[in-house]
């Protein structure tokens, strides 16, 4: 699978991220087409109004205050001040129009890439969540995304109107002086190159700036998730610290790029700034000698402003290109990240769901992760398992119970064999279909930052409030959830900090109850309860398990001896299958769990 490099930095950063990238935000810009014309025409209205403002200048020197206005002087400047009020009210209201118009295109634009970056993330499987960081990942839809609204709301108008008043001034000084032009022509050539090269390095500092930002956000996304136990360790002043450090090195990084692009900027406005102010020095020795008048030169120098003023502007939104571009790059890593779990291009449907549940066929299974391609987490394993039927799956830890899960769900594939729910390859069900089909109460249970009535109905987000509250009386949820503060209403906090882990067990069962699917997978279902917790679980899972095909995974064999089969892996392979007692009599592996976990502990002798 295609995956995005989170930390990747340095060489092929330094051969990426080059301007060029910046191509890649085209789908998100094509649909506003419109706007972007209408911000044209309100730029070219701008940029004209600028540029005629130097010819009303020369007309009012020449005609104003020269030997030959005689004694018009007066209708003269009345009539260009009146000109350049005109021009001034155009460009107020153009500038407007470009800023509304570029800043609802960069706050648009920038929401529509955040969502379409988060819908892609969750729609990867767990593979692309083992290599790339939580923190990783929001650190570029919040700072990457800000840097491309900066372009597309600010530089990208700030781009073209610089480049109009560039070209039109251009062609002005051409008009006014064309060897002037020509000589300041000749210079800017000489001082470009530099600062063209000098730009490169601009460039690779702003990728590792934002690589180094997106590390300290990974860090204190993971930290933060686990202080229960940083602080349990005392590790509070040591995470303090390795935040710290890490806060540090990205300042140190922004600093280098803040100064090689100051030093950018001083080099582009030295530069250009010194060539005209030789030019200038030409044409002033021009109208000393009679060959220019006092307007041509007041024209010259105005159009000489506006032009070198664009090209600093034009250097300083370089260096914002040139970091939008780096953010660009790692925005396009995420979309072009591609899972191997993909929909069939033509999905089978599941047939009618009978009254007993799912009936589920694994036939010669053999699966290794990818990151562990020489170790088998299932081996040629083979298991039936009827409509109805309630199945414990059970053996030592690393035996592939869970792995059993992931590939149900189907967050993984298999290598070799198949799986079949309902005669029916769930390679050839939509994922949608095939996990709308599952229920499952995973051992880590997960609780959502809202209150107790919604964490419930994350089952089925259509369910009815009574049906909310009957799934929870079914978990033996209720009671305590009607003794919360506000009962259903209260809000749980993150991660559900403000409930105890057989609260947060129970909340999780009726969330799987609610959806009602015809296969149920309890991974650990009881393992947080205390012995009361569990036995009133133990009872409403016994009646959830009516109608539909269960498989539960148990390090607690006390939770599956009154399953239909027990189910012993090890090693990847199914060694054992029959109930507690054939299991027991067998001898083999379930019979040492058994003895380890049943048969009363005596203290060694002393």
């Amino acid at each position: 699978m295609s995956k995005p490099s989170p930390s990747s930095t340095d060489s092929d950063a330094s051969r990426k991220g080059s301007l060029a990238t910046l191509k890649g935000l085209l789908p998100f810009l094509r649909p506003y087409r419109r706007q972007f014309v209408l911000a044209g025409i309100a730029l070219l209205f701008a940029a004209a109004s600028t540029l005629a403002i130097p010819a009303a200048f020369k007309k009012m020197i020449d005609l104003g205050f020269g030997a030959s206005s005689a004694g018009q002087s007066i209708e003269h400047v009345d009539a260009t001040f009146l000109a350049l009020f005109g021009l001034a009210a155009m460009l107020a209201l153009a500038t407007a129009a470009r800023f509304f118009t570029v800043s609802w295109l960069g706050e648009r634009v920038t929401a529509d890439i955040r969502s379409a970056v988060y819908r892609h993330v969750v729609q990867q499987s767990p593979e692309f969540f083992e290599t790339t960081r939580t923190g990783e990942v929001l650190s570029r839809l919040t700072t990457d995304t800000t840097l491309i609204q900066t372009v597309v709301g600010t530089s990208i108008s700030l781009a073209l109107r610089n480049t109009l008043l560039f070209a039109g001034g251009l062609v002005m000084l051409f008009i006014t002086s064309p060897k002037l032009t020509s000589i300041i022509l000749g210079l800017l050539v000489l001082v470009v190159l530099p600062i063209v090269l000098f730009g490169r390095r601009v460039r690779k500092l702003s990728r590792d700036s934002q690589d180094r930002i997106a590390d300290a956000s990974a860090l204190a996304g993971e930290i933060l998730n686990a202080m229960p136990t940083v602080q349990a360790f005392t590790h509070e002043q040591r995470e303090a610290a390795r935040f710290g450090g890490t806060v540090e090195e990205a300042f140190r990084t922004a600093i280098r790029r803040v100064r090689a692009r100051a030093f950018l900027t001083m080099l582009a406005i030295l530069l250009v700034f010194g060539a005209i102010v030789f030019v200038l020095w030409l044409g002033a020795h021009a109208v000393l000698q009679g060959s220019m008048t006092g307007g041509d030169l007041g024209q010259f120098i105005l159009y000489a402003a506006i032009v070198a003023g664009s090209i600093g502007a034009l250097a300083e939104v370089m260096g914002d290109a040139q970091r939008a571009a780096g953010a660009t790059e790692r925005l396009l890593e995420l979309l072009g990240a591609r899972s191997d779990i993909q929909d069939p291009l033509h999905p089978k449907a599941l047939p009618p769901r009978t009254a007993n549940g799912a009936r589920l066929s694994l036939q010669d299974l053999s699966f290794s992760y990818p990151s562990r391609p020489e170790s088998a987490a299932l081996s040629h394993l083979s298991l039936d398992i009827r409509a109805g039927e309630t199945v414990a799956v059970v053996g030592p830890s690393g035996a592939g119970k869970t792995t059993l899960f992931q590939l149900l769900l189907r967050f993984y594939d298999p290598q070799a064999g198949s799986i079949r729910l309902d005669g029916v390859d769930i390679r050839d069900l939509a994922l949608h279909t095939l996990r709308g089909a599952i229920g499952i109460v995973p051992q880590d249970t997960v609780i959502f930052s809202a209150n107790a009535l919604e964490n419930i109905r994350y089952g089925r987000p259509d369910a009815s409030d009574e049906e909310v509250f009957a799934a929870a009386r079914m978990a033996a949820a209720h009671e305590f959830i009607e003794r919360l503060p506000e009962g259903y209403a209260s809000f749980l906090g993150e991660r559900g900090v403000r409930l105890s882990g057989g609260q947060r067990q129970r909340i999780a069962i009726a969330r799987a109850l609610l959806k009602n699917p015809p296969l149920l997978l309890l991974d650990e279902a009881t393992s947080a309860l205390d012995a009361e917790s569990e036995r009133l679980v133990q009872r409403a899972l016994e009646a959830a398990m009516l109608g539909r095909t269960t498989i539960i995974i148990a390090h607690r064999l006390a939770t599956v001896q009154r399953a239909d089969r027990i189910v012993v892996l090890d090693e990847g392979r199914i060694v054992e299958a029959g109930s507690h007692a054939e299991l027991v009599a067998l001898g083999g592996v379930y019979a040492k769990l058994a003895a380890l976990q049943f048969q009363p502990h005596t203290p060694a002798a002393a």
